[in-house]
């Protein structure tokens, strides 16, 4: 501990550096770097200033020189500089402060390496100098001497500090006192003692203390070993100044360890197996615990054994347990997992080396479980099973055998394996396993023959899929007899060879017999009749006798038919007999055609074309017959004899067997169609002949050879459905527009059948009608029918206004003034009013003719008026002039021939 006395501006130095030297007979110890001390205890002046040297720090570098770079936690107040001093960076007092703490770190700027160490800071106080009351009993430590005559000078232990004993768990009474620490110098003048160290001023702090002035070490709490089971302490000695008067002395307090803990299990539950029927000494499992206390003392060195055994079966001692490592292993025979399949031992472990009178003990569970071994074979529950099956039936199952096994099920020891070891020569029969009931299953795979044996009896053994233990053989009951009845059935009748080939010649005539096609009966046990019929027969020509299969004719068999492949026709032919139910069954029977010649030969191609002028141009040709060889080729090729003019104008040249040349004999042919006769003679026995005709288009031709003229073009061009195509589309559209015109002629007629109330003759609507003049429009409707209405209800404002025309009119004179009626008692004034009207329209150029007749189509209801075929309105107006009317162009002609009073 640093101490700086008042007023004292310069800081002693604490520690000496360099290397101590252990007892005698020991050699130097090597360099290390780091602080001197863990902790530097610095009593502070009440006063400190700015700038002054509170304390210096000591770091061991071991060589790195300028290497190590000081720092402070608290620079705001502390700074330190590389040679360790501490100085104040501000002015500050100490009286009133409690006890400050700091840290200097010093790191290695090469390798980054950090060393820390704490200072704590204290405030100075005033204290007087009591003498310490010293226990006349307790051991003493003392500081040893050193030299003082130079601080730097290597110091000399001359005795070591034993370690102190404490018990762990003292009652007490604390404090307790455990040793005194004094110096030499306490003689001369005061002192004050001190310890550092985890469990006095570091964490866990409390535990030790000393008194400062008697140096009595005490501990405070009781200790606990499995805590903290060694105390490394150290001691200081200053003066009342805080100047160090001794150096630190290392104290070793050691926990003494008492039996205060139980041995404890790691599980509380263990696990293990064993096969059955194991030998003695066989390994099961291992059980440990630990204890707390010290394993070097009794007080940790524990011992096993087993307390019991449940169940004690076959004996109670099935099991040890090697009481040191706690393994346990078999010590006696007879583990069966059948009748033992778990035993439970209760162990217990003892601490002092198991005394059973100190030690402390606790206790687990192990469960041991004994495993399966195949021991047990399988065994039937009966030594004869049975079962039937209808013949040719497969995939049937026909017995289901039963086994027991003692073996843990569902093991491969448990799981059985069936094998037929007799019985059963050709394989119809196989035995799979269920996997759930172990059963096994008897089923058919091969068809079965009533006929050939109506009973099986199969020899079957089971076994495991895993072989029996060591030592266990198969028992009788592990073969059983399986006795299967066959039951009849009835049997589809089959016929033999199916199918059935016969060889005939073509031409066969209708009512032949063929052959006999019969089917027989599998079922010799049973009185059945068999009955035959027809199922297919493509082209018709067999018949077959439902009594005796005897097949004939009703056609001739031709080898050319379409339904003949590969000189081969079939027909299926079915059998069927009277059983319950009844059964049946098919056959074929095929007919090899042998060739005859029966096919005359054909000239190939039918149609050819040709030239008009040959340079040269020829027509090869060949023969198509239906025959075969040798009834076909080589063919001989003649033109016909008639007409005369087919020798005339062309010849053929026989190219080889199978083909000819057909060419034109002179110069020129003129272009047509010709069908020219040639006869063709094939080379069978009794050769046939055929004349056939070559259909030849006789063409001008191009540079080329090719055709030119529109025949050529449309037979190239379009086939015979698309030319049938257009002429159909040309005749419905004929008939469409014929449609259209009778139509037409009809909407004329029906126009011209509407009767107007005066001659055809002087219609004039009907003469502008014929030029297709409507006028101007909708306004030409715009007529006022009120003239026509009966006088006597017609109002005066319906009559038509004055000046109002069509738009074509034109308006080369003023509009004259229509005469005006008002109503009248008598009808018969409609005459006059008429004749007005008529008058006055006859004056009017401007209006149109059609216009003014209209004026006539209502001649009112009732009218007593005479007919008016007797006014004559050319008459009235003869003396006026409608010369310009013709120059109204010619449609206005006749009306100014009508009106100006001509002879026409």
């Amino acid at each position: 501990m640093y101490s700086l006395g008042e007023g004292s501006g310069l800081f002693l130095l604490a520690f000496l550096a360099g290397l101590q030297i252990a007892a005698e007979g020991r050699g130097t110890l090597p360099c290390k770097p780091g602080f001197s001390e863990d902790v530097y205890k610095v009593v502070l002046p009440d006063i400190t200033e700015k700038g002054q040297p509170l304390f210096n720090v000591r770091f061991f570098d071991c060589g790195r020189d300028g290497l190590v770079r000081l720092e402070c936690s608290n620079p705001n107040d502390f700074r330190i500089e590389a040679d360790g001093v501490i100085y104040a960076v501000r002015s500050f007092q100490h009286s009133t402060l409690s006890t400050l703490n700091l840290l200097i770190t010093a790191t290695d700027t090469t390798t980054q390496q950090q060393w820390v160490t704490q200072v704590r800071l204290m405030p100075s106080t005033r204290t007087v100098a009591v003498p310490p009351v010293m226990s006349k009993d307790l051991k003493e430590i003392a500081f040893p001497s050193r030299n003082t005559a130079s601080q730097l000078k290597r110091m000399k232990r001359d005795w070591v500090i034993p370690p102190i004993n404490v018990p762990e768990n003292s009652r007490g009474p604390f404090p307790l006192e455990l040793v005194r620490i004094r110096s030499d110098h306490d003689k001369n003048r005061s002192l004050r003692y001190s310890v550092t160290g985890p469990g006095a001023d570091q964490p866990p702090t409390g535990i030790f203390i000393i008194d400062p002035i008697s140096g009595e070490l005490s501990v405070n709490n009781p200790l606990d070993r499995e805590h903290i089971p060694t105390f490394h302490l150290r001691a200081h000695a200053v003066d009342l100044n805080g100047n160090q008067v001794e150096n630190p002395i290392d104290i070793v307090i050691n926990v003494i360890d008492m039996n205060d803990n139980r041995p404890e299990f790691t599980h509380q539950i263990w696990n293990g197996t064993v096969p059955e029927g194991s030998k003695p000494g066989t390994f099961v499992m291992t059980v440990t615990s630990v204890d707390k206390d010290d394993p070097r003392t009794g007080n940790g060195m524990l011992r096993y054994k087993i307390l019991s055994q449940n169940p004690e079966s076959p004996t109670s001692n099935m099991f040890t347990i090697n009481n040191k490592t706690g393994g346990i292993i078999t010590v006696a025979a007879g583990l069966d997992r059948e009748k033992v399949p778990q035993y439970t031992l209760i162990i217990q472990a003892t601490d002092m080396e198991g005394n059973p009178v100190y030690g402390l003990s606790n206790t687990a569970t192990a469960v041991i479980r004994v495993t399966d071994v195949n021991d047990n074979p399988p065994e039937f529950a009966a030594e004869t099973f049975f079962g039937e099956v209808p013949e040719n039936r497969v995939n049937v199952i026909v017995a289901n055998l039963t086994v027991t096994d003692k073996d843990q099920p569902n093991t491969q020891a448990w799981n059985a394996v069936y094998k037929i070891t007799g019985g059963d020569p050709t394989g119809r029969f196989s035995v799979p396993t269920d996997p759930t009931t172990n059963e096994g299953l008897v089923t058919v795979v091969k068809p079965i023959d009533y006929e050939i044996s109506r009973t099986y009896v199969l020899m079957v053994e089971a076994r495991n899929e895993v072989p029996l233990a060591r030592g266990i053989h198969s028992p009788r009951q592990s073969t059983a007899t399986v006795s299967i009845r066959v039951i009849d059935v009835n049997e589809s009748p089959y016929f033999e060879p199916n199918p059935k080939l016969i060889k005939l010649e073509e031409g066969v005539m209708s009512e032949a017999t063929l052959t006999t096609f019969t089917a027989q009966d599998p079922d010799r046990f049973m009185q059945q009749s068999i009955r035959y019929s027809k199922l297919s027969d493509p082209a018709n020509w067999l018949r077959i006798d439902p009594n005796t299969g005897r097949i004939t004719t009703i056609a001739v068999l031709d080898r050319e038919s379409p339904f003949v492949r590969n000189n081969l026709y079939n027909a299926t032919f079915l059998a069927s007999d009277n059983g319950v139910p009844p059964a049946s069954g098919t056959g074929t029977l095929q007919i090899y055609l042998l060739d005859i010649n029966d096919n005359a030969p054909k000239v190939f191609p039918q149609e050819a074309e040709i030239c008009e002028k040959p340079e040269p141009n020829a027509i090869n040709i060949t023969a198509l017959d239906g025959d075969l060889n040798p009834n076909a080729g080589p063919f001989a090729f003649e033109l016909a004899h008639r007409p005369s003019d087919v020798r005339r104008n062309w010849t053929i040249t026989r190219i080889s067997g199978d083909y000819a040349q057909v060419s034109l004999k002179i110069g020129f042919l003129e272009s047509g169609i010709y069908e020219i006769p040639i006869i063709i003679t094939d080379s069978g026995n009794l050769p046939m002949s055929n004349t056939s005709y070559l259909r030849v288009k006789v063409c001008q031709c191009d540079i080329n050879g090719d055709c030119t003229d529109q025949q050529h073009i449309i037979a190239a061009g379009l086939g015979t459905g698309a030319i049938i195509s257009i002429l159909l589309c040309i005749i419905i559209l004929l008939i469409l527009v014929l449609l259209f015109v009778v139509w037409m002629k009809r909407r004329d007629k029906e126009r011209q059948a509407k009767q107007l109330l005066i001659d055809p003759e002087d219609d004039v609507r009907d003469n502008i009608l014929k030029y297709d003049e409507e006028g101007g429009g909708e306004e030409d409707q715009d007529y006022d029918l009120s003239q026509l209405q009966q006088p006597d209800t017609i109002e005066p404002d319906a009559i038509k206004p004055v000046g109002i025309r069509r738009l074509d009119e034109r308006p080369l004179h003023p509009e004259p003034q229509y005469p005006m009626r008002s109503a009248a008692p008598h009808p018969g004034d409609i005459g006059d009013f008429i004749n007005e009207g008529l008058k006055a329209a006859d004056n009017d150029p401007t209006a149109p003719p059609y216009d003014s007749l209209l004026v006539f189509d209502y001649e009112g209801s009732s009218s007593t008026a005479g007919s008016l075929s007797s006014l004559n309105s050319s008459s009235s107006g003869g003396d006026q002039d409608y010369d310009y009317l013709n120059d109204w162009g010619p449609r206005f002609r006749k009306l100014a021939d009508m009106y100006g009073g001509s002879d026409d």
